[in-house]
Protein backbone atom coordinates (compact mmCIF):
# COMPACT_ATOMS: atom_id res chain seq x y z
CA UNK A 1 0.00 0.00 0.00
CA UNK A 2 1.56 3.51 -0.68
CA UNK A 3 1.29 6.36 1.10
CA UNK A 4 -1.19 9.29 0.03
CA UNK A 5 1.03 12.45 -0.98
CA UNK A 6 0.35 15.74 0.91
CA UNK A 7 -0.64 18.18 -1.50
CA UNK A 8 1.85 20.99 -1.22
CA UNK A 9 1.37 23.53 -4.09
CA UNK A 10 3.66 25.71 -2.60
CA UNK A 11 6.22 23.40 -2.88
CA UNK A 12 5.50 22.68 -7.01
CA UNK A 13 5.47 26.61 -7.18
CA UNK A 14 8.72 27.03 -5.00
CA UNK A 15 10.58 24.51 -7.13
CA UNK A 16 9.32 26.04 -10.54
CA UNK A 17 10.30 29.50 -9.48
CA UNK A 18 13.71 28.22 -8.04
CA UNK A 19 14.52 26.32 -11.57
CA UNK A 20 13.81 30.57 -12.73
CA UNK A 21 10.24 28.82 -14.48
CA UNK A 22 8.30 31.35 -16.54
CA UNK A 23 4.67 30.38 -15.82
CA UNK A 24 1.09 31.48 -14.42
CA UNK A 25 -0.87 29.76 -12.06
CA UNK A 26 -4.16 29.15 -13.54
CA UNK A 27 -7.45 26.54 -12.78
CA UNK A 28 -8.57 26.17 -9.13
CA UNK A 29 -5.68 27.34 -6.98
CA UNK A 30 -5.51 30.84 -9.13
CA UNK A 31 -9.54 30.95 -8.19
CA UNK A 32 -8.86 29.97 -4.25
CA UNK A 33 -6.14 32.64 -5.07
CA UNK A 34 -8.94 35.08 -6.44
CA UNK A 35 -11.16 34.46 -3.22
CA UNK A 36 -13.27 31.33 -4.35
CA UNK A 37 -14.36 28.78 -1.78
CA UNK A 38 -13.96 25.92 -3.91
CA UNK A 39 -11.20 23.93 -3.77
CA UNK A 40 -8.98 21.79 -5.81
CA UNK A 41 -6.85 18.25 -5.29
CA UNK A 42 -4.06 19.52 -7.93
CA UNK A 43 -1.73 22.76 -9.65
CA UNK A 44 -2.53 23.76 -12.37
CA UNK A 45 0.41 26.31 -14.76
CA UNK A 46 1.07 27.30 -18.02
CA UNK A 47 4.63 27.74 -18.65
CA UNK A 48 5.96 29.59 -21.36
CA UNK A 49 6.58 27.46 -23.95
CA UNK A 50 10.19 28.50 -25.65
CA UNK A 51 13.09 25.75 -25.56
CA UNK A 52 15.38 27.98 -22.16
CA UNK A 53 12.05 27.64 -20.44
CA UNK A 54 11.04 24.26 -21.48
CA UNK A 55 14.95 23.15 -20.15
CA UNK A 56 14.37 24.76 -16.41
CA UNK A 57 10.80 23.49 -16.28
CA UNK A 58 12.44 19.88 -16.95
CA UNK A 59 14.49 20.65 -14.42
CA UNK A 60 11.86 21.63 -11.91
CA UNK A 61 10.34 18.22 -12.31
CA UNK A 62 12.97 16.46 -12.01
CA UNK A 63 13.71 17.87 -8.80
CA UNK A 64 9.83 17.55 -7.70
CA UNK A 65 9.97 14.14 -9.09
CA UNK A 66 7.51 14.42 -11.60
CA UNK A 67 5.47 10.70 -12.97
CA UNK A 68 3.26 11.12 -15.86
CA UNK A 69 -0.57 10.28 -14.23
CA UNK A 70 -2.35 7.77 -16.15
CA UNK A 71 -5.82 7.31 -14.47
CA UNK A 72 -4.47 5.34 -11.52
CA UNK A 73 -1.03 4.29 -12.27
CA UNK A 74 2.21 6.99 -12.81
CA UNK A 75 4.80 6.10 -15.18
CA UNK A 76 8.53 7.56 -14.75
CA UNK A 77 9.58 9.77 -17.63
CA UNK A 78 13.04 11.64 -18.41
CA UNK A 79 11.74 14.67 -18.89
CA UNK A 80 13.86 17.29 -20.93
CA UNK A 81 12.55 20.14 -23.27
CA UNK A 82 12.25 18.13 -26.11
CA UNK A 83 9.87 15.73 -24.79
CA UNK A 84 7.91 18.81 -22.88
CA UNK A 85 7.65 20.30 -26.22
CA UNK A 86 5.77 16.84 -28.15
CA UNK A 87 2.32 17.77 -25.97
CA UNK A 88 0.19 20.70 -25.26
CA UNK A 89 -1.24 19.09 -21.45
CA UNK A 90 0.61 17.17 -19.01
CA UNK A 91 -1.07 15.57 -16.30
CA UNK A 92 1.67 14.49 -14.01
CA UNK A 93 2.30 13.50 -10.28
CA UNK A 94 4.88 14.88 -7.79
CA UNK A 95 6.06 13.95 -4.20
CA UNK A 96 3.94 17.40 -3.86
CA UNK A 97 1.13 16.40 -5.19
CA UNK A 98 -0.42 16.48 -8.48
CA UNK A 99 0.27 19.02 -11.49
CA UNK A 100 -0.98 19.87 -14.64
CA UNK A 101 0.90 21.70 -17.43
CA UNK A 102 -1.36 23.67 -19.77
CA UNK A 103 0.46 25.25 -22.18
CA UNK A 104 -2.74 26.36 -23.97
CA UNK A 105 -5.31 26.59 -21.33
CA UNK A 106 -9.22 26.37 -23.03
CA UNK A 107 -10.15 30.27 -24.11
CA UNK A 108 -6.83 31.34 -24.20
CA UNK A 109 -3.33 31.55 -26.43
CA UNK A 110 -1.06 30.35 -24.17
CA UNK A 111 1.52 32.00 -21.33
CA UNK A 112 1.82 35.23 -23.35
CA UNK A 113 -1.55 36.30 -23.35
CA UNK A 114 -2.34 35.20 -19.78
CA UNK A 115 1.29 37.21 -18.30
CA UNK A 116 -0.07 40.16 -19.37
CA UNK A 117 -2.46 40.63 -16.85
CA UNK A 118 -1.03 37.94 -14.18
CA UNK A 119 -1.27 39.04 -10.74
CA UNK A 120 1.72 38.39 -8.54
CA UNK A 121 0.33 36.97 -5.01
CA UNK A 122 2.54 36.26 -2.45
CA UNK A 123 1.88 32.67 -0.37
CA UNK A 124 4.06 33.48 2.06
CA UNK A 125 7.85 33.05 3.27
CA UNK A 126 8.35 35.14 -0.11
CA UNK A 127 7.13 32.93 -2.29
CA UNK A 128 5.65 34.91 -4.95
CA UNK A 129 3.64 33.08 -7.95
CA UNK A 130 2.14 34.92 -10.89
CA UNK A 131 -1.51 34.00 -10.99
CA UNK A 132 -3.89 34.36 -14.35
CA UNK A 133 -6.29 37.50 -13.63
CA UNK A 134 -10.09 36.70 -12.30
CA UNK A 135 -11.12 37.72 -15.89
CA UNK A 136 -8.66 34.92 -17.48
CA UNK A 137 -9.67 32.38 -15.60
CA UNK A 138 -13.40 32.85 -15.75
CA UNK A 139 -12.74 33.04 -19.50
CA UNK A 140 -10.75 29.83 -19.66
CA UNK A 141 -13.54 27.50 -17.55
CA UNK A 142 -16.36 29.15 -19.82
CA UNK A 143 -14.02 28.05 -23.15
CA UNK A 144 -13.71 24.47 -21.39
CA UNK A 145 -17.57 24.40 -20.81
CA UNK A 146 -16.68 21.06 -18.36
CA UNK A 147 -19.64 20.68 -15.73
CA UNK A 148 -17.22 21.61 -12.92
CA UNK A 149 -15.81 24.72 -14.34
CA UNK A 150 -19.70 25.97 -15.47
CA UNK A 151 -20.77 24.87 -11.90
CA UNK A 152 -17.56 27.33 -10.73
CA UNK A 153 -18.33 30.17 -12.86
CA UNK A 154 -21.53 31.72 -10.89
CA UNK A 155 -18.98 32.29 -7.99
CA UNK A 156 -15.94 33.43 -9.90
CA UNK A 157 -18.70 35.99 -11.56
CA UNK A 158 -19.53 37.13 -8.32
CA UNK A 159 -16.67 37.93 -6.99
CA UNK A 160 -15.54 39.68 -10.36
CA UNK A 161 -19.14 41.89 -10.00
CA UNK A 162 -18.49 42.48 -6.23
CA UNK A 163 -14.61 43.64 -6.50
CA UNK A 164 -13.79 42.13 -3.76
CA UNK A 165 -10.25 43.66 -2.59
CA UNK A 166 -6.97 40.91 -2.97
CA UNK A 167 -4.74 40.87 -1.42
CA UNK A 168 -2.07 40.84 -4.38
CA UNK A 169 0.93 43.50 -5.83
CA UNK A 170 0.28 43.62 -9.84
CA UNK A 171 2.54 41.65 -12.16
CA UNK A 172 4.73 43.92 -14.39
Amino acid sequence: MTTPIEFAPERIFDALNSAGVRYVVIGGIAATLHGSPLRTGDADVCPARNPENLARLAEALRAIEATIRTGTETVPMPFDAGLLATSQTWNLSTRHGDLDLAFVPAGTSGFDDLVSSAETYDLGEGLLVPVASLDDVIRSKRAANRRKDREALPVLEALRDEGLPQTREDAN
